[in-house]
C-alpha cells in the first residue's frame, strides 16, 4: 500500500480500559484529490467501548473492502535492553504473544525490579523512538499506563493479521499486497509542533478556555497543512467545532493519529527509518534522532 487517493484511513486513539464515557476513539476518512493535491478527509469518528468491539472493528470489512491503513496510539514494542536482560523473546511476534499473556502484576514486578536497580533519572528503559518523540517510556506503567495499553491492545491487532512495517511482520505471502497496515503513531509528537502549550485534559476543571483555544490552533495548523504533516485536513464546519469543543481532545488525538500514517502511506517504507529494530518497533512520521 503506497497511500494512493480512496485509501481508507484510520486513526486510533487508543485506551486499555474503555467503557462508554471513554471509549476508544476512531477517525475514519479518506485520502483525496483536492486541487491538485491530496488531503485527508474526515468522514465518521467512532467509540469503542470495549476491548471486544476493538478486536470486531479490526475485523470490520464494511471500513474498507480494499482494505485500510491505520495509526494507533499505543507502543507496539518494549525496549530490547528489557526484553533482553528478563529473558523474553526477542522475535516480535513471539514477545507480543508472550508480553501479551503474562498477568499484568508479573510484568509490574518486572518493570520496578528494573527501575529499583537504577538511580533517580536513569530508572526507565527506552526504545530509540521514544525519546525524539517526547513520548512516555513504553514500559511505564502508571501516569500515563502505555504498558498497559500495548498489553491491551497489540495482541489483538496482531490476531486480527494485521501487516506491521516497522516489525517486519505480515501474514500474507510474499508478493501480496497487505491490506490492513498498522503504524504506531503518537499525536503529541504533531500537536507540539503546531502549539507547544497544553491543549487537553480529563479533567473538567483543567479544560479551560486557554486549551480550547490551542486546539483550535492545532486544527487550524492541521488544515493548512503547517504542522509537519501532508495531507492537509479536510473538515466541515460541524467536524471542526466538535475537534476543538472536545476538551478530553481525544477526537483531535484520533485524527492526528490518521494524518500521521496518511503522512506515512505516501513515503518509501512509510517513511521508517532503514535502521529501525524490528523488536522495538517504530514510531511513525518521528525523524531518527
Amino acid at each position: 500500500m503506497s497511500g494512493p487517493r480512496g485509501t481508507v484511513v484510520l486513526g486510533v486513539d487508543f485506551t486499555s480500559a474503555p467503557c462508554a464515557r471513554k471509549p476508544i476513539t476512531v477517525a475514519v476518512g479518506q485520502l483525496a484529490p483536492f486541487r491538485g493535491k491530496t488531503i485527508y478527509r474526515l468522514d465518521e469518528v467512532r467509540g469503542v467501548a470495549s476491548l471486544a468491539g476493538f478486536s470486531a472493528l479490526l475485523a470490520d470489512d464494511s471500513l474498507s473492502g480494499d482494505g485500510w491503513i491505520g495509526g494507533f496510539d499505543l507502543p507496539f514494542g518494549q525496549p530490547r535492553a528489557l526484553v533482553e536482560h528478563e529473558g523474553w523473546p526477542t522475535d516480535w511476534a513471539r514477545f507480543v504473544r508472550f508480553y501479551c499473556g503474562q498477568p499484568r502484576e508479573r510484568l509490574r514486578l518486572a518493570f520496578k525490579r528494573w527501575c529499583d536497580a537504577r538511580p533517580a533519572g536513569e530508572k526507565f528503559a527506552w526504545r530509540r523512538t521514544d525519546r525524539p518523540a517526547g513520548s512516555s517510556p513504553a514500559m511505564r506503567w502508571a501516569n500515563p499506563p502505555v504498558a498497559w495499553m500495548m498489553h491491551a491492545g497489540v495482541g489483538r491487532m496482531l490476531d486480527a493479521g494485521l501487516t506491521f512495517p516497522a516489525h517486519r511482520h505480515s501474514p500474507h505471502d510474499r508478493g501480496t499486497a497487505a491490506t490492513r497496515v498498522a503504524l504506531e503513531a503518537y499525536p503529541a509528537f504533531t500537536a507540539r509542533r503546531a502549539c507547544e502549550r497544553s491543549y487537553k485534559s480529563d479533567s473538567p476543571a483543567k479544560q479551560t478556555v486557554e486549551r480550547r483555544r490551542n486546539r483550535a490552533t492545532i486544527v487550524t495548523a492541521l488544515e493548512r497543512g503547517a504542522a509537519g504533516l501532508q495531507p492537509a485536513l479536510a473538515i466541515t464546519p460541524a467536524w471542526r467545532r466538535r475537534l476543538v469543543a472536545d476538551g478530553h481532545g481525544d477526537l483531535l488525538d484520533a485524527v492526528i493519529c490518521a494524518l500521521q500514517v496518511a503522512h506515512a502511506a505516501a513515503l518509501p517504507r512509510f517513511g521508517l527509518p532503514r535502521r529501525v529494530d524490528p523488536l522495538e518497533g517504530w514510531i511513525t512520521s518521528v525523524p531518527m534522532g
